[in-house]
């Protein structure tokens, strides 16, 4: 999982979701800088009316294969043409437009050569990227806060509309002059800057050119830009919707571009009120700026709409297509606009031919009527009607589906997700996403992310996984179980939040299918053996204290119990939890469904918990009991006397030790050279400690002194030293019978010649 390319390795920012990986039920993913690559390339545009650019997207060939082979070709031959083109020019990151009618200056020469020069002096003035300057090269690059407008800048420069300076209170542009054909320096003096927010979902900047003229440059989602259009400023709109359309079937991202001229007057009465916005301490600052930015942002006049390719990840189908084989449910929350999603969603699998789905729009006729009758409370009640209308159609179908076995995909849309989470309505909402096998959320906010990944996660109870690469995704990220951070080009925030980070997309197959798989299965069997091992070693004491009457008669030494779990079988169980491997990763990846083994809970449910508990008792009852009737009865030494106590405890642990690890050897998948040196090098190690500690002093070793040479010797007592401790130790003082009589007048003969 390591990405050579920009040298970032995977990693786990946290150690305690290991398990979890193994038992992901629902992943929850952002769109752009996800599954696509967030490098965006300027590959078409629609500009007073007039459709620009024959670039050939991967959707559109994803879209024309779908279709079949008369467009396909098509699409392969247009693409030929393409590249021979693109080989005929010098490559340029960012910028993949072709049309000869706008390339090389030729823009001059469209009917509408004034909008073309609007537009893209806008796409090279409307931002808030620095220019930077290659020294050797004598290239600008530019730092943009987002791909897209890195991508409207190149653009523009290869437009001939080049951005190479920017201060504080002015941007400045080396232009094309469409009179003399030659680039000339001009200057727009920065008076304001309306910035970008998921709630606005446009951006302004207001400028005062050479000529002396105010002018409010903006773009913005088609969402927000078509509604604040002046009533002469739509002249290109029907069109402009219409390329808008095409542009999402292609899977590209559109922004609209629209300007007003303003007076002096208007302008200098909004500065004082942005002005005294921005300079609040208030907690409400946010919504008095836009409140503010609305009240000027209108009247607009359109210019056109960009789109811009943001191409698949490597990997990115078949990784989705090996998740939905192992059984995971996949949601796709993304900004884009429906058409555009859908067509992402074939493009990586998510979507296929033949399957049925689901589009639950706030688009409805009903709904644009009385949006012109301007009454708010009748729009908003007649769309949540609508909405729970089309979710109980989906329901509907989604019982007729589950009959025929046909799989279903819902798609809605933002403003119906917002009414959908509402609470008497996400249960529903729900229980329909639930049944289907994909889940595309579009124009979805941060928010609404975080409260999708909430309630999937409470309202389900299986382990839920968000992937993200922005800041935008954070919140999702935290809601989600695991959440795994994409190392991109929109900054650390993700990842920062994030438990483990990878660099792309397609490495969450092998995270999971692999990794995760295995980690369930070793922590699983790791917990049980555990448990297992210490009921074994447990109940051998438990039916020596019932054998010796609980009179408090220790089994073990006490240096046996301190080191049973510390060196004698906690090796193994490390082994076991780090090592083992039920199947190999090739194989993993080659049967998917093998991951359900950790989403069903089959390893550690209560039925196999109990298993092994039982297996402890079983093991217990067959060493205490074996070891009690070889040894009760039976003569050890030469003198007919049976073992005593500390012989007794010391085999029994010994059966216990060799026990506990042959049931290690039988149980683990996966041997290696680390498994053999502590399954057998633990019952080597017991046998090493016994002789070193039956060496040391009685009086250190106690009951286990020279246990070894005792077994050896055959209780043979020739060892003086044993004896006279032994002697000593078996000698108490009394204080009753002949004993005690004839020891105290022995006491007093002897202090008798001390008296005198």
């Amino acid at each position: 999982m390591y990405y050579e390319e920009a040298d970032k390795p995977a990693r786990a920012r946290t150690s305690n979701l290991n398990e979890e990986l193994g038992q992901v039920d629902t992943i929850l993913s952002d769109k752009t800088g996800t599954l696509t690559c967030n490098s965006m390339e300027f590959i078409k545009c629609s500009v007073a009316g007039t459709a620009y650019g024959r670039g050939v997207t991967e959707v559109e060939r994803a879209l024309a294969w779908r279709k079949g082979s008369p467009l396909a070709q098509e699409v392969t031959d247009e693409e030929a043409q393409v590249d021979d083109s693109t080989e005929a020019r010098t490559s340029v990151k960012g910028f993949n437009f072709i049309d000869e009618r706008v390339t090389n200056g030729n823009w001059v020469n469209e009917p509408r050569a004034d909008v073309i020069q609007k537009f893209l002096q806008l796409l090279a003035i409307c931002h808030t990227a620095l220019p930077e300057i290659d020294e050797e090269t004598g290239r600008i690059s530019y730092e943009a806060e987002s791909p897209d407008e890195a991508a409207f800048l190149i653009a523009a420069r290869e437009l001939g509309f080049e951005f190479y300076v920017r201060t504080q209170t002015s941007i400045s542009l080396r232009e094309f002059d469409p009179f003399s054909g030659r680039k000339l320096e001009r200057s727009y003096k920065l008076l304001n800057i309306l910035e970008f927010s998921s709630s606005r979902k446009r951006m302004s900047v207001i400028v005062r050119n050479e000529e002396g003229k105010l002018l409010l440059l903006c773009k913005g989602a088609d969402s927000v830009m078509f509604e604040r259009l002046a009533k002469n400023g739509r002249e290109f709109e029907e069109q402009t919707k219409e390329h808008i359309n095409e542009y999402a079937d292609a899977g590209l991202r559109t922004l609209v571009l629209a300007y007003r001229e303003l007076d002096e007057e208007e302008h200098s009465e909004f500065n004082m009120e942005f002005t005294r916005a921005k300079n609040s301490l208030s907690t409400d600052r946010d919504e008095l700026i836009e409140e503010v930015a609305e009240k000027i942002e209108r009247n607009l006049i359109l210019l056109g709409a960009t789109a811009v390719e943001d191409k698949l990840q490597s990997g990115v189908p078949e990784c989705i297509d090996k998740l939905a084989q192992a059984g995971i449910k996949i949601w796709v929350l993304t900004g884009d606009k429906m058409e555009t999603a859908i067509n992402i969603g074939f493009a990586c699998s998510l979507l296929r031919q033949g399957m049925k789905q689901i589009v639950i729009s706030s688009e409805a006729p009903e709904i644009k009527a009385l949006e012109k009758t301007g009454d708010e409370s009748a729009v908003a009640a007649a769309f949540k009607a609508s909405v729970l209308h089309q979710i109980s159609e989906g329901k509907e179908l989604l019982t007729t589906s589950s009959e025929n076995s046909q799989a279903l995909a819902l798609i809605i849309d933002g403003k119906s997700l917002a009414c959908a989470l509402d609470d008497d309505v996400k249960d529903m909402f729900l229980e329909l996403a639930l049944g289907c096998a994909s889940v595309i959320c579009c124009r979805s906010s941060p928010k609404q992310k975080a409260l999708v990944a909430r309630l999937v996660k409470i309202r389900t109870g299986g382990t839920t996984l968000a992937i993200g690469d922005g800041a935008n995704d954070v919140g999702m990220l935290q809601e989600a179980d695991i959440g795994v951070g994409i190392s991109g080009v929109e900054g650390m925030q993700a990842v920062m939040a994030s438990d483990i980070a990878i660099a792309q997309f397609r490495y969450l197959e092998r995270l999971l299918l692999v990794h995760g798989h295995w980690c369930y299965r070793r922590i699983s069997s790791m917990i049980c053996y555990f448990f297992y091992k210490n009921i074994a070693f447990g109940f051998t004491i438990f039916f020596f204290e019932a054998y010796a009457s609980f009179s408090g008669q220790a089994a073990y030494n006490d240096w046996y119990l301190s080191l049973y779990n510390v060196f004698f079988t906690s090796l193994p169980v490390i082994a076991l939890g780090v090592f083992d491997q039920d199947v190999s990763a090739r194989l993993c990846l080659k049967f998917p469904l093998l991951y359900q083994e950790g989403v069903q809970n089959v390893l550690f449910s209560w039925i196999r918990i109990l298993g092994w508990a039982f297996n402890g008792v079983l093991t217990a009852t067959l060493i205490f009991f074996f070891c009690i009737r070889a040894m009760e009865h039976q003569a050890f030494r030469k003198g007919g006397e049976v073992v005593g106590f500390e012989i007794l405890g010391t085999t029994m642990y010994t059966c216990v030790v060799w026990v506990v690890n042959c049931q290690m050897a039988l149980s683990i998948n996966y041997f290696t050279y680390v498994q053999h040196l502590f399954i057998w090098g633990g019952i080597i190690f017991w046998y090493l400690f016994l002789l070193a500690y039956g060496a040391m002093d009685p009086n250190i070793s106690t009951t286990a002194y020279k246990m070894i040479q005792w077994i050896r010797r055959d209780g043979q007592t020739h060892d003086p030293e044993y004896c006279d401790m032994v002697r000593q130790r078996s000698l108490r003082p009394t204080t009753v019978g002949y004993t005690a009589r004839f020891g105290a007048s022995s006491k007093r003969f002897e202090e008798k010649p001390e008296g005198h």
